[in-house]
């Protein structure tokens, strides 16, 4: 517990221990300049006295609220009142047991209280002040007066005088505004105005005066003051401050009032033993239930989400910066060389011409064609005024909690930037709608392929996560509807797929040397058009998987570009988003890495797969 008063600097300390903590909290408006040289200074002085706190420097004044032993607190007022400026510096003390502040910051601002409003300089001219002995006795004798609380809302609600009138503002930027809500005959009427210490008053009241209120006073000290003077008369419940303290009685004793981390919300001990006080995430005051919580998150993802693709991120002309990075294989080619093997669909001029016109850059500079490249070099391929063809951005967002996303990705819209795409992914968009979070996809699918896609909120969640995705553990279901009515119930495909694209810049099946891979196929129904609906279940993960084995088995996929009917393949990765295809992940289930439970996610079923 602390034990706490509040007194004049000049008062006689001879009751203070040595190792009580002196709070003290000081302002003056008083023209300063040289600011940043007297933060220099202040900055070294009070990290060599130990103390904590803010001092704002600004061209009105100085405002000082610090803790620390006795002796620092003198070295630091003796420093301060060295300067003529500063020489009639008025300071209050408090005193506690532990120091109140975390850190010591000291400050440059334009103001010392933000009030951002011309004509009023308390340096010039403040409203005629009230002792606390005085009011206290208006107030005993009933005098007709209106007290004007200043402070923010919730400091109001900690405490404040009987009968007096809260501004109504969560800032003191908006007094101003507040103001002007006033009943016009309040303008004729004795005002006494007050805050926790004083200063806003010292703005509050020249403005005030400015429009057209006749009678105006604040209440010199403000309500510590009061409290140090006159105890608790007049006055209902606590006084908020600001510090670990958060509350002082009339006694100007610490309280047992609390603070919510997450709205600033003062905090009663009832509101403390509340089942929705949960620190630091939440109290009575801001708590939501799951749902509400959800709906609310919800709603702010999907309007920012329609901001960031309306239009599309990839219809804006940019320059865009591919990244090329020579694999061990390509080690001693020359740059041409390697750029015609590592992405042969282009074309060999193609590549001769973007060396030739310096679009193939090193560390900022552009590289000529014949140079040899080491295994481990990385280049940058420049395209200027790129246009990215467009996609599907009708993203739902299926969960979201402290860890993963899990959206239903529609068709067409790739999941990474690769080849033609670089803004109009998922990736990109999910980015910038989920901004300063980098999400990370645990996995990915196929441009023209549906359905659910996980992706995590830091590094240390996709370290849990997206092995799953590499050990099988997840499990995974898909729907396709395919070419021909198939002649099993189930079937099994084993068959390994090529570690590389071919020609046509797709995999295919490689027997003898390919990736081991395994899907497993269950027939849902055959379709009256011919087609097949199937459910997959693959349980391993290489590319285009299920794409190729149901090529493998004769009944490809309806609407694949790339893997045709009659063990025919398609031109060029280029035509894959030309046309949605019938293939959609419609459940992932993997190992929460917050409740360490299994979780299921998953879609509605799309409009081709649906039965009636």
């Amino acid at each position: 517990m602390s034990a706490d008063v509040t007194t004049d600097s000049s008062s006689s300390m001879s009751e203070t221990n040595d190792q009580q903590f002196v709070n003290i909290a000081a302002y003056l408006f008083v023209t300063l300049d040289e600011l940043e040289s007297r933060k220099k200074d202040l900055k070294k002085l009070c990290q060599n006295l130990s103390l904590k706190g803010t001092i704002l420097l600004t061209p009105e004044g100085i405002n000082i609220f610090i803790a620390g032993l006795r002796r620092d607190i003198d070295g630091l007022l003796a420093h301060l009142r060295q300067d003529p400026v500063l020489a009639d510096l008025p300071v209050k003390e408090s005193f506690s047991d532990y120091q109140p502040f975390k850190r010591m910051l000291i400050k440059i601002k334009n103001e010392i209280i933000v009030f951002s409003v011309d004509g009023v300089d308390p340096r010039q001219h403040t409203s005629r002040k009230i002792q606390a002995q005085q009011l206290k006795e208006w107030l005993d004798a009933g005098k007709e007066v209106m007290l004007l609380d200043t402070r923010n809302d919730y400091e109001v609600k900690v405490g404040t005088f009987e009968n007096a009138v809260p501004i109504g503002v969560d800032h003191f930027r908006d007094f101003p505004k507040a103001v002007e809500q006033l009943p016009e005959e309040t303008k004729d009427r004795p005002i006494v105005m007050f805050c926790t210490g004083g200063i806003r008053c010292e703005k509050a009241g020249p403005f005030m005066e400015q429009a057209g209120f006749q009678d105006v006073y604040q209440l010199d000290g403000g309500i510590l003051k009061y409290f140090e003077e006159c105890g608790g008369e007049h006055y209902d419940g606590e006084c908020f401050v600001f510090d670990k303290r958060v509350a002082l009685d009339s006694n100007l004793k610490e309280t047992e009032t609390a603070q919510c981390y997450a709205c600033l919300a003062p905090l009663s001990k009832d509101d403390q033993e509340s089942p929705f006080y949960y620190p630091p995430h939440s109290c009575p005051h801001c708590y939501e239930a799951p749902e509400e919580q959800e709906n609310r998150l919800r709603k702010k993802r999907l309007e920012k989400l329609a901001e960031v693709t309306n239009p599309l991120p990839g219809s804006i002309a940019y320059e865009n910066v591919l990244p090329l990075n020579v694999e061990k294989r390509f080690d001693q080619m020359t740059l041409l060389e390697f750029l015609i093997q590592r992405h042969p669909h282009m074309g060999e001029e193609y590549w001769k011409e973007e060396c030739e016109t310096g679009k193939i850059h090193r560390r900022g500079e552009a590289v000529s064609g014949d140079l040899i490249v080491r295994s481990g070099n990385q280049f940058a391929h420049l395209i200027p005024a790129t246009i990215e063809p467009p996609v599907n951005v009708d993203i739902e967002i299926l969960h979201e909690d402290d860890s993963l996303v899990v959206v239903n990705k529609p068709a067409p819209l790739p999941v990474h930037p690769s080849g033609r795409f670089n803004r109009n992914t998922l990736q990109w968009i999910l980015g910038e709608v989920f901004y300063p979070l980098r999400l990370r996809p645990a996995h990915r699918l196929d441009a023209n392929t549906t359905g659910v896609v996980v992706f995590c909120k830091t590094r240390n969640v996709s370290r849990v996560v997206q092995p799953q995705f590499e050990d099988g553990s997840v499990e995974k279901v898909y729907l396709a509807r395919v070419q021909g009515h198939v002649g099993w119930e189930s079937m099994t495909c084993d068959a390994g797929i090529s570690r590389e694209a071919g020609s046509h810049g797709c995999r295919t099946i490689d027997e003898t040397e390919g990736l081991s891979a395994l899907t497993e196929f269950e027939r849902v129904a055959h379709l009256e058009d011919g087609t097949t609906l199937l459910r997959a279940f693959p349980k391993t993960g290489r590319t285009n998987q299920i794409r190729i084995h149901l090529w493998h088995l004769d009944h490809p996929i309806v609407g694949d570009p790339l893997y045709l009917e009659d063990n025919q393949l398609g031109e060029t990765q280029t035509s894959e988003l030309d046309q949605p295809m019938c293939l959609h992940a419609a459940e992932i289930s993997l190992k929460h890495p917050d409740v360490d439970e299994r979780m299921v996610f998953s879609t509605s079923v799309p409009t081709w797969a649906e039965l009636s």
